[in-house]
């Protein structure tokens, strides 16, 4: 799985990535886990036409001293579908921007 990740972060400030996931993401069942909306604008052709599968989102994971986020783009809804992918480039910059966004906007030193 092609991912991006970020590690050597303190306990505190993993507390405060933890803080801001559950504000801007989707809980999962598991609880080092949220899913991250793509939005519309990002979506590619077969996304679009997948009013059905929103939303789409990527997965934002959460270590002892690292977060991840995969660059692949999912339904929520379904798993059974052709609009997942891996992520094109203007997603992928969505993702590096939205990690590295929480990073700055936390202030956080890695």
């Amino acid at each position: 799985m092609r991912a991006y990740l970020i590690d050597e972060i303190s306990p505190p400030d993993m507390e405060k990535i933890k803080g801001f996931l559950k504000e801007n993401a989707i809980k999962s069942n598991l609880e080092q886990i949220f899913w991250a909306k793509i939005p519309e604008e990002f979506l590619n052709p077969i996304q679009l036409e997948h009013s059905q599968c929103r939303p789409h989102v990527f997965s934002v994971e959460l270590g002892a001293d690292w977060v991840k986020a995969e660059l692949f783009v999912r339904s929520k809804i379904t798993m059974q579908c052709t609009c997942p992918g891996y992520c094109n480039k203007q997603q992928r910059n969505y993702v590096h921007n939205f990690l590295d966004g929480m990073i700055e906007q936390l202030h956080i030193t890695t």
